[in-house]
């Protein structure tokens, strides 16, 4: 086994606690969906959001999901880049896994989908 990352992102569409739990919610639960993992086998999540989303920790909304109270979660703010993509959360999950760095699915859902178009598409399609 190694460590690998998983990259993911995600856009809401209000910066309302509401909406950055439920598309944190969303974005995880495709992770886990699209790499055939468990929270035990995540080493730990690095969450950033970038400087207008301010409603919520994204945090929150792992943390209210069964199984996942002992993983190490971490917030931060995303760099503040002219012209970067608004109203975005974005992770990095850390998961001990016997597949091979091409064998990753990364996640890019609604208005993310722009950060890395080459990975946007679900696996298999």
């Amino acid at each position: 086994m190694v460590t690998r990352g998983i990259r993911g992102a995600t856009t809401v569409t209000l910066n309302t606690e509401e909406h950055i739990l439920q598309e944190t919610a969303i974005l995880l639960q495709e992770i886990v969906d699209r790499n055939d993992i468990t929270p035990e086998d995540i080493c730990s999540v690095w969450i950033t959001m970038t400087g207008d989303l301010d409603a919520a920790f994204p945090a929150k909304a792992i943390r209210q999901l069964e199984g996942w109270e002992l993983v190490p979660l971490m917030c931060a703010l995303e760099v503040p880049v002219q012209g970067a993509l608004p109203l975005c959360i974005r992770f990095m999950v850390h998961v001990n896994t016997a597949k091979a760095q091409n064998e990753i699915n990364h996640v890019y859902l609604n208005g993310a989908q722009a950060l890395r178009p080459d990975l946007a598409a679900p696996s298999g399609s």
